[in-house]
């Protein structure tokens, strides 16, 4: 006889580092079916951008999300070059070669995280105590080049801020010296691992047309053996100027969402190697003051996928459109398919392997539920928030 009940995973779960509400519909211990619950932590990154100056939107969407806080700006910065004729037509070749180096950084540092957090998620506390051991020195270079740990503040319009300086050279090439070992080392821990394969194998199969459907980017679509790769399809940076390989599997499961991040990590260290040997002298910013009226769009591959901006702009200083897709706002829904079918156990680390993003996903609309017409906007919503933190502080008697 069959026993079906409603299991609830989160909004708030000690597997998921934010918000969101997986809704479980299952028969015994089998998942039969899930609903996906998103709007939990909304901030109106858009429209906020909009009331900014178009060089003050790099820092507000670098806090989109703290690990991928290059991809985000890179993205915004390509699509009003675009509007201004294209990136290789404006920034400096120097600048380019310094924007693939720290967004290559990125994808090491976020890689190795989402390897140490799934270790945890499965009881491998071994692989996530080693692999945030090899992040520190990822964060000390980013901390050398940039000033920040996090939230990086590199890219900007016509180029980057900081520079790359001949004396920090050796430090960056000698943390990839490093890394190389320890890549080894995780690529053994987990690929040779027997327990690891009983454990991922044959889990959260996402096939490769169902990948296609359900328009995954990033690891999660070439770990179902779909081989896309913006940062070869579409070269920005200097891409192009160097060899790497895209890492494509075929399997589809969490085994194999995992492989493409451990052979990705040696890719990375390779980009990075020959930018440092093949980065030009020269000047790092083209100083861009005013932007012309026009339709852009940049988009870049985040350590979770393809990360999209669009921003309209009508010759003021401001945005007066500007669109946001983030990779997990697609990935995240493949799990519809990937967890149907699964034991309870299993499906938390199928959310997981799609190595989520949820305050990069969240979108929020209010709307009449008679006539489904809006009835707040964003900068409604913002007013809102606004108003209640003023009765929040004169309750408590904070004058700030």
């Amino acid at each position: 006889m069959s026993h079906k009940v409603i299991v609830p995973i989160g909004p708030y779960h000690p597997l998921q580092e934010e918000p969101e509400f997986f809704r479980l519909h299952v028969d015994g211990e089998k998942v039969t079916d899930i609903d996906i619950i998103i709007g939990y932590m909304h901030r109106g990154i858009e429209e906020l951008s909009e009331h900014k100056h178009f060089h003050q939107v790099p820092y507000l969407v670098e806090r989109i999300c703290g690990i991928c806080s290059s991809s985000h700006p890179y993205a915004y910065v390509l699509a009003i070059e675009d509007i201004l004729g294209g990136e290789a037509n404006v920034v400096p070749e120097r600048a380019l070669y310094i924007r693939t180096i720290v967004d290559e950084l990125q994808r090491l540092h976020s890689h190795l995280l989402w390897l140490g957090l799934a270790g945890h998620f499965i009881g491998y506390n071994t692989v996530w105590m080693w692999a945030w051991r090899y992040r520190e020195p990822l964060l000390d270079l980013f901390e050398m080049i940039t000033g920040n740990r996090n939230h990086y503040g590199i890219s900007k319009i016509g180029g980057v801020i900081h520079d790359i300086k001949d004396e920090d050279i050796p430090a960056i090439k000698k943390a990839m010296d490093d890394l190389v070992p320890a890549a080894n080392m995780f690529k053994g821990a987990v690929m040779d691992d027997p327990v690891i394969h009983a454990r991922l194998k044959g889990v959260g199969i996402l096939t490769k047309q169902q990948a296609i459907d359900w328009c995954t980017v990033g690891p999660t679509a070439r770990a179902s053996g779909v081989d896309i790769d913006v940062r070869r399809d579409d070269p920005y940076g200097v891409f192009d100027k160097v060899k790497w390989n895209v890492i494509v599997e075929k399997e589809g499961d969490v085994f194999a969402k995992a492989v493409v991040r451990i052979l990705e990590l040696y890719e990375s260290v390779g980009i990075i190697r020959q930018c440092l040997d093949k980065m030009p002298k020269g000047p790092i910013d083209a100083d861009i003051k005013d932007i012309p009226p026009g339709e852009g769009i940049g988009h870049v591959e985040a350590p979770r996928g393809e990360c999209f901006h669009y921003v309209r702009s009508d010759g003021t200083n401001r945005p007066v459109r500007h669109k946001i897709r983030a990779p997990s706002y697609v990935n995240i829904a493949s799990n519809k398919v990937a967890a149907v079918g699964q034991t309870i156990s299993d499906t938390t680390i199928t959310l997981a392997a799609v190595d989520p993003c949820y305050c990069c996903t969240e979108r929020v609309a209010v709307l009449d539920k008679k006539t489904d017409k809006q009835v707040l906007n964003g900068w409604d919503l913002i007013k809102l928030s606004q108003e209640k933190t003023e009765k929040i502080k004169k309750r408590m008697g904070i004058n700030v």
